[in-house]
């Protein structure tokens, strides 16, 4: 088994206004995450947040602690979300056992000391999209199915944005600390996601896409609301969206995006809308 982690530094607004392309895709792309048999994790210094992946294809992989934890477990002051964007798979953790089929997911509380995944068939494996937050108290680990999510309808086809957010690990839905996850799917016909864009200085945000067709792209836009950037994405990669940044896509063709956030408070509505009008 192999565990991969970089660390990423936070960056400020001023800053990001000099990064030419590649340096802005080097701090807040994530661009292969799938590995098969790997654990891939990238710690980010936005609100200590962790992004990563598991795919077991020939081997069980453990979830084990990194360095800049400086913990002698991975869950002991944090706590983690997981969904599957691959076959059927199987989380354990301490000794109880998880099915998640395609799109699933499942919220792990801290204090879970081992936490392994595994796949029901090699030909088509688990891919386990996981992020991770510190936490302050534990709670229940639960799983939550596609079906059950809180289903929100926004946007339509007139405007190319109709959608349904998935709420998952939310509020609403199961108790966490700081975390929220949830997936996007648009409509066929829509191509952009959080439109009209927002902000919330309260907390960082990360966004995975997947669904998208190997010959399609997505292209992502950051920054502040006068100074916006944007980066071509590919299927199954992530950005890493802080504080002070809108989070909008527009692909080439329909897609999905798996959001996920952590920071100030559990309000999911607790933003600031930027006029569409505004956007530089």
């Amino acid at each position: 088994m192999k565990t991969n982690y970089e660390v990423r530094y936070a960056s400020s607004p001023d800053a990001v206004k000099q990064y030419d392309t590649e340096q802005l895709r080097s701090e807040f792309l994530i661009e292969n995450l799938m590995r098969p048999d790997e654990v891939v994790l990238v710690y980010s210094h936005y609100d200590r947040y962790i992004a990563g992946s598991a795919v077991p294809v020939t081997n069980n992989l453990k979830l084990d602690t990194i360095d800049p934890l400086k913990s002698p477990y991975f869950l002991e002051r944090r706590e983690l979300g997981v969904i599957n964007v691959g076959g059927e798979g199987v989380i354990t953790v301490d000794g109880q056992s998880y099915e998640l089929s395609y799109k699933d997911a499942l919220y792990i509380t801290m204090g879970s000391q081992e936490v392994s995944f595994s796949s029901n068939d090699p030909q088509n494996p688990a891919k386990f999209y996981l992020n991770s937050a510190p936490a302050h108290k534990a709670f229940t680990t639960k799983k939550i199915t596609i079906a059950e999510a809180k289903k929100v309808e926004l946007g339509s086809l007139g405007t190319s944005n109709h959608r349904i957010v998935n709420q998952m690990i939310v509020a609403s839905v199961v108790e966490t600390s700081q975390l929220q996850m949830g997936m996007t799917e648009l409509k066929t016909g829509s191509v952009w996601n959080t439109m009209p864009a927002h902000v919330h200085d309260r907390r960082m945000e990360v966004y995975f896409y997947l669904e998208v067709p190997e010959d399609q792209a997505v292209c992502h836009f950051m920054g502040p609301t006068n100074e916006t950037r944007h980066l071509w994405m590919k299927n199954e990669q992530a950005v890493v969206s802080p504080p002070w940044s809108i989070h909008s896509g527009s692909g080439t063709s329909s897609y999905t995006f798996i959001w996920g956030m952590a920071g100030e408070n559990l309000d999911y509505g607790d933003m600031d809308v930027c006029k569409i009008t505004d956007l530089r």
